[in-house]
């Protein structure tokens, strides 16, 4: 096999492995609707259905990260591919929402490996003067989930049913293990000791703190028996951190304002946005009567957006530095987020919610890489593995805090009882999350501090 032939297996199978898991994030949300009205279902409890996935990615990811640099990277890609795949198959043939949760915490399981393996087998493969433009083409590929997620859901739902969109990552990873174990380079990394124990004490951390947020309803000593638990597994699992000498997650790296702040403003970014993309299709379909299919083309302003500015975005965060383009991100961010709010309360058709979409688009596409680049900026060299696996994680349990939240203004001042209360619950919680959006400004101002 030639070089170039091997490089073009390399970028496209690792390539594939972040498309996969960034495409099951986004093309339930055009879904939605569909599983909630299957199952009879409440916004509250729909909202497991993504939050279950991205708690699990983020709470598993750096056990995760840990097993491949020790096992091998290839390898526990190939595991992770296989998890995703089983649970895919199990999310299909869910009969209840309970049985659909579940089975989503197993495909976030191996969802959770197959971001970070993927680009550590590239960038391990590949030598210093190819690795920046391969990294390139990475995440342009990966990032295409946001586009064509949605839409593929709208298409699925429209002509088949929603039990499809997990149907056809079965397929697709089968053929990515066959394909990866032939062609991808086996790489180990620095040798890290996994602690199971500390996977598991932040995993109830996580999973408690936003079940415990989301419970509108229930026994009380039952919700306070897990914000007990939610409680004292966060305060061990530190104390764990602060004693090892290999720590999962070193607690030195919080003594940067920059970093803290990078991570925080992160929370706050995607956490903004991924409040929106579980409510926005679900106004679409609800509120303006489309169809899944034109609600899944309706977000592509938005999404279209992110992959067309992304590059220009890295080259004004070298130029302006990242407090400046983090900080004008988050407000257009959550500018786009408000002025949809208010034009939805003026009644306004979906064509003049075109322009607000690709604001929030453009601030999304501005914020993200100069809080990525600014949170490993301010670890050293050594410690940027770690410092990436703490940002995946403040970015995919924001978005699931983000999530909740929403949820709860969503419910506090509207619900989906009837159409009126829905649009006007929509309209709140837009501005929630716009709001939310402009609070990582706090924190995006002090990234030039160290």
């Amino acid at each position: 096999m030639t070089k170039i032939t091997s490089t073009k297996w390399l970028l496209g199978l690792t390539s594939l492995g972040f498309f996969m898991s960034m495409m099951d994030a986004m093309i339930v949300t055009t879904a939605s609707t569909a599983i909630r009205t299957d199952f009879h279902i409440s916004v509250g409890t729909l909202q497991w259905v993504l939050n279950a996935y991205n708690i699990t990615i983020a709470a598993v990811l750096l056990v995760g990260v840990s097993l491949g640099e020790r096992w091998g990277r290839r390898r526990v890609y190939n595991w992770g591919i296989f998890i995703f795949t089983v649970g895919s198959i199990l999310c299909a043939l869910a009969g209840n929402i309970g049985f659909l949760i579940l089975a989503r915490v197993v495909a976030g399981i191996g969802a959770s490996v197959m971001t970070p393996m993927s680009m550590a087998i590239l960038s391990s493969a590949l030598p210093v003067s190819e690795r920046g433009h391969a990294l390139g083409i990475w995440s342009g590929i990966g990032g295409l989930a946001l586009i064509v997620g949605p839409s593929l859901g709208g298409i699925i739902v429209a002509q088949l049913a929603w039990q499809w969109i997990f149907w056809i990552d079965v397929p697709v990873g089968i053929v990515a293990i066959v394909l990866s174990r032939r062609y991808l380079p086996e790489s180990h990394g620095r040798e890290i000791s996994v602690n199971y124990l500390d996977g598991l004490m932040i995993t109830l951390t996580l999973a408690g703190f936003i079940w415990v947020l989301s419970a509108r309803s229930g026994r009380l000593p039952i919700v306070g028996s897990i914000a007990t638990i939610s409680l004292v597994s966060g305060i061990w699992f530190l104390k764990r951190q602060s004693v090892e000498t290999a720590p999962m997650v070193p607690l030195s790296l919080f003594k940067s304002v920059r970093f803290n702040s990078g991570n925080i403003a992160t929370a706050c970014l995607y956490g903004s946005m991924y409040g929106v993309v579980f409510f926005l299709p679900q106004f679409f379909q609800i509120g303006q009567h489309a169809s899944a299919l034109t609600a899944g083309l309706e977000l592509l302003p938005w999404t279209g957006t992110l992959v067309v500015v992304a590059p220009f975005a890295g080259q004004a965060v070298d130029r302006f530095g990242e407090d400046q383009i983090a900080t004008l991100g988050l407000f257009l961010q959550g500018a786009g987020y408000g002025l949809i709010a208010g034009l939805v309360y003026q009644q306004k058709p979906y064509v003049w919610l075109v322009l607000p979409l690709v604001l929030a688009g453009m601030g999304l596409s501005m914020a993200g890489p100069a809080l990525q680049k600014a949170v490993l900026g301010a670890v050293p060299r050594s410690a940027i593995g770690q410092a990436s696996g703490i940002y995946n994680v403040s970015r995919l349990f924001g978005g699931a805090l983000g999530t909740t939240v929403a949820v709860i203004i969503f419910n506090w001042v509207g619900g989906n009882l009837t159409l009126s209360k829905f649009i006007y619950g929509f309209q709140v919680t837009m501005l929630g999350t716009a709001l939310l959006s402009c609070l990582g400004i706090l924190w995006s101002v002090r990234l030039s501090r160290h």
